[in-house]
């Protein structure tokens, strides 16, 4: 039988170290080539809306066809009210105040309030629609304390399609009036295959005190 190899240009397989001279222990460099870069990200900033007592914020542009969905990320979004939900809804190209497009969703959280006596995980018919043209709930019981607002993500599949419906999911946290961290999941279809190019953000009651929602493209 013919011997094993116990060595490559003089290092020890059993123990490999180095390529040419260059460690391989965090694969930082491979002959001279650096890997100190970080990986692509896919996701494209389109535009950011900034609130200030704002009854709404809406992206009237930037949703086409260039990508194939859309990500929207809620930063600190503070209601001016009391105890209301975050909303949205969108406008279809023939479309011009967000009342005429269908949604079937579904919404569920998980719940957990600050004392630790009460906590759960619920379905909420309450915040679902089966072809409604509201606007759909995506956190609920939001609080108006300053240390009280939601966070989270939305992300619009293949709105420009003219040949299938838009799907949607979402996830947001936020703390109630009550002091519950809420953890919400939002899901659903907008029934319209015409092209979707608006979309509106508020809250069920008063304005958008504060908070920052920023759209990107998804490659």
């Amino acid at each position: 039988m013919a011997n094993a190899v116990e060595k490559v240009n003089g290092i020890a397989i059993a123990s490999i170290e180095a390529i040419n001279g260059i460690t391989d222990a965090n694969l930082q460099a491979l002959n001279g080539l650096e890997f100190t870069g970080t990986l692509p990200d896919a996701h494209t900033l389109i535009a950011t809306a900034t609130a200030s007592s704002s009854s709404t914020l809406s992206f009237t542009s930037g949703i086409d066809s260039t990508y194939d969905a859309y990500e929207f990320r809620f930063q600190n979004l503070h209601a001016a009210t009391d105890n209301v939900n975050f909303t949205f809804q969108v406008n279809a190209t023939d479309g011009a105040d967000y009342n005429d497009s269908a949604i079937t969703s579904t919404f569920f959280a998980a719940y957990h309030n600050e004392s630790d006596s009460g906590y759960g995980f619920v379905y909420e018919a309450d915040f679902d629609q089966a072809q409604g043209t509201a606007y759909q709930v995506l956190a609920n019981y939001v609080g108006n304390d300053n240390d009280q607002s939601c966070n989270g993500v939305l992300t619009l599949y293949n709105p420009s399609s003219t040949t299938y419906v838009k799907h949607f999911v979402s996830r947001l946290n936020n703390v109630t009036a009550g002091d519950y961290s809420r953890d919400n999941y939002a899901a659903g279809y907008i029934n319209d295959t015409t092209a979707i190019d608006n979309i509106s953000f508020k809250f069920s009651s008063g304005n958008i005190d504060a908070g920052t929602i920023k759209m990107f493209g998804v490659s």
